[in-house]
């Protein structure tokens, strides 16, 4: 756990930085428009954020005042660009970096869910290993990254969150040993109900990325035009 903790801006951020650095190293470094479009992406984010570049600037000063983030400007570019430091900061590797950094954009998450999710950005042979990587971030000196949590009603497998920005919040369910808590009133949905939000989920799925990739062009243009003004 981070000491003072990041804000949840903060936290988004670094998450932000630590996936397109490993998604899309052509373009990173990010520019502030490249990275205000990377933290509101529509996919692969939980919680969905609009944060406005007044907010991502003055969380940059923070987090470079903590030496966790770094502006750099390009030999030849008049663009200022953002790289994170976490990794240098923390001395993570890879495999931790990928996990802590899905954590940070996705919430709390099973080893199985962070298996597939971190694909991207660093390799794994299989759960196991992503395991270790947790449990190593569990029982790091002097203090965790990451808190495993009990699990949910119905689930499996436990979950895990990171500490960046303090203490998770455990979500209200039925424990393992079956004790009752908050649930959600009202009947299950028929299948003909089902089918039909599994269809209007899937489009609106389908707009939020082609939204994320017109976004990111955009940045992208915008990068280029400033280099020949």
């Amino acid at each position: 756990m981070l000491t003072p903790p990041l804000s949840e801006v903060e936290v988004r951020i670094l998450g932000a930085l630590i996936e397109k650095a490993a998604t899309t190293p052509d373009l990173y470094p990010l520019s502030m428009s490249a990275l205000i479009a990377a933290c509101n992406q529509l996919t692969s984010r939980d919680p969905v954020m609009q944060l406005a570049e007044p907010a991502v600037a003055e969380a940059i000063v923070t987090l470079r005042r903590r030496s966790l983030l770094r502006a750099i400007q390009p030999a030849g570019s008049r663009v200022t660009k953002y790289m994170h430091l976490l990794d240098e900061a923390l001395s993570l590797d890879a495999r931790e970096l990928a996990v802590l950094g899905v954590l940070m954009l996705r919430g709390q998450q099973t080893a199985g869910e962070l298996h597939q999710r971190t694909a991207r950005l660093a390799e794994f042979a299989g759960i196991p290993e992503v395991e270790a990587t947790l449990d190593g971030l569990i029982a790091r000196e002097p203090e965790a990254l990451v808190a495993r949590l009990p699990r949910r009603a119905g689930q499996k497998e436990g979950r895990f969150a990171h500490l960046m920005s303090g203490e998770p919040a455990v979500s209200e369910g039925l424990d393992g040993a079956g004790v009752a808590s908050a649930a959600v009133e009202g009947a299950a949905p028929s299948a003909a109900t089902g089918g039909r939000d599994a269809a209007l989920a899937a489009l609106e799925q389908a707009v939020h990325e082609l939204r994320s990739e017109l976004a990111s062009l955009r940045a992208q243009f915008d990068e280029f035009r400033a280099q020949f003004q």
